[in-house]
């Protein structure tokens, strides 16, 4: 491996650490490339970075670990495994979701405990929710070895009998509210069963029911906690690609890609230029084009990301807590507002939310080494539409919203116990990762946004410059951009393989 690296000739500089970037890096270090990471920011990780003020770490960005496979899958590739990375703990309950103060649903993690919990909402349920199941593992398994690695540049890339028998069955042109409410009459339990469309960034009755797969993911894969927090996910990515000889530099801002001709040539970067055979960008898809490229370089023009549909950003709260908070679990959903109301004004008339849903994590709960002896670390989040107003003054409106309603619904004081208080939204997301929109979530999952209907990973005006994150294939989370790294590598080693 490392004769091959000494030989390589072929130069490749990768836009953003993030997790696409990361996972690109190391793909391509490992064929043989040689591979500069250049990153805004101080710290790696994208979105995934960490805050740690006064004793307290907080997760920035990410905090649900789902699709376990995906993760092992990755590090296997690279001679080592998930256990030799970093501890990994399944969480039981999985989460809890607070419909009021008297009803919480604590969604444990063994699945006949699960179809009990559907049987008290639904006598008979259960039945129907094994058939559901069935079908959503279907969908996973089929998605994850035929859909998702794929690069999506044609069409031709399904035209294969088995692929296409399979899409039939992936219910591509059913929506998943639609899907669920078949199966399902009780609506807490239908909003249970919508609640991880919230991730994929439209509302149910616009989202393809093939993503009642992640339901399989929630219910049966199971929600996991890496100990220490999310960020040891980053740092095992970046002490693997140090391994394989990926030349990671921080606090590099981008600012031109240099083209001649159809070939990228270079990267300008704090004013340096960093010469390169290839170029990955898995920075924000529309910065890149918009203002990195020439015009006439540009896969996309400005109105064509301003129809794109985007997933919402949010508005969070990373706060300490000086005493333990009862009745929390690490991950919690509260629904004790109408999830249509909220949907409504994230997607079809863009504002603040009347009455929003909110998500708390409280990472204290399961793991002692974020927050100091006898104190919580506590995360509020409210899902938010893009591009609107973002000022400090709405920001607190809407903490003293959560605040009140989370001592409602817990039966507790919390907000005079607070002692570390810091906001994170739109501007910040503009700020940090020149986020299209302030987007947190990337584009909306919606059938005009799928596959090969999604920005390309492949620049179709210049020879060499290639994509990689949540903008493009194969879409929004931590397991599909860790995908996209991936297939963009892959397609990459296929056209400038090196000679070892």
């Amino acid at each position: 491996m490392t004769n091959k690296k000494q030989v390589s000739e072929k130069k490749v500089i990768v836009i953003g650490a993030g997790f696409a970037g990361l996972s690109a890096s190391t793909t391509l270090a490992q064929k043989g490339f040689d591979v500069t990471l250049l990153e805004k920011n101080k710290d790696l990780g994208g979105r995934a970075r960490k805050l740690e003020i006064e004793g307290f770490t907080f997760d920035m960005g990410p905090s649900w670990y789902w699709m376990p496979d995906v993760f092992e899958n990755y590090f296997s590739q690279f001679n080592t495994t998930v256990a030799q990375q970093y501890d990994l703990l399944r969480l039981d309950p999985s989460y809890a979701v607070f419909f009021s103060k008297d009803e919480v649903m604590r969604i444990p993690a063994n699945l006949n405990e699960f179809y009990q919990l559907f049987e008290k909402y639904e006598p008979g349920s259960s039945i129907q929710l094994k058939k559901f199941l069935g079908d959503a593992k279907y969908k996973y398994e089929v998605s994850m070895s035929d859909f998702v690695h794929k690069p999506s540049l044609s069409i031709f890339e399904f035209v294969d009998i088995r692929i296409l028998n399979a899409a039939l069955k992936m219910d591509l042109f059913k929506s998943i509210s639609k899907y669920i409410h078949k199966h399902f009459k009780n609506q807490k339990l239908i909003q249970l069963l919508e609640f991880p469309v919230l991730f994929l960034g439209a509302k149910p009755n616009e989202t393809p029911a093939l993503y009642s797969m992640m339901n399989y993911a929630d219910i049966v894969l199971g929600t996991w906690y890496p100990m220490g927090g999310m960020y040891k996910i980053v740092e095992a990515m970046v002490n693997v690609a140090k391994q394989q000889g990926v030349k990671i530099k921080s606090g590099e801002v981008v600012s031109k890609i240099n083209v001649e001709n159809g070939i990228a040539k270079s990267v300008v970067s704090n004013g340096v230029t960093h010469e390169a055979d290839v170029i990955i960008a898995s920075a924000d898809y529309h910065h890149v084009e918009q203002n990195l490229l020439e015009e006439k370089y540009r896969n996309y023009s400005e109105s064509y990301w301003k129809l794109r549909k985007m997933a919402p950003s949010c508005l969070m709260y990373y706060l300490g807590i000086d005493k333990k908070i009862e009745g929390l679990e690490h991950h919690n959903l509260f629904f004790d507002t109408p999830f249509d109301l909220h949907a409504e004004e994230i997607y079809d008339r863009p504002q603040w939310p009347t009455k929003p849903l909110f998500y708390s994590t409280c990472a204290s709960k399961t793991d002692a080494s974020v927050a100091p002896s006898g104190k919580e670390n506590l995360v509020l989040l409210i899902p938010i539409a893009v591009d609107i107003e973002d000022t400090e003054e709405i920001r607190e409106k809407y903490f003293n919203i959560m605040m009140e309603r989370l001592e409602h619904l817990t039966g507790q004081s919390i907000k005079q116990h607070v002692i570390v208080k810091k906001s994170y939204a739109i501007n910040d997301f503009k700020k940090d990762y020149n986020s299209f929109g302030g987007n947190a979530y990337g584009l909306a999952n919606i059938l005009k946004q799928t596959a090969i209907l999604k920005p390309s990973l492949k620049n179709k005006k210049v020879h060499n410059l290639y994509y990689a994150g949540q903008l493009t294939v194969p879409g929004p989370g931590v397991p599909p951009s860790i995908i996209s790294g991936q297939v963009a590598a892959r397609e990459i080693v296929k056209k400038f393989k090196v000679q070892s």
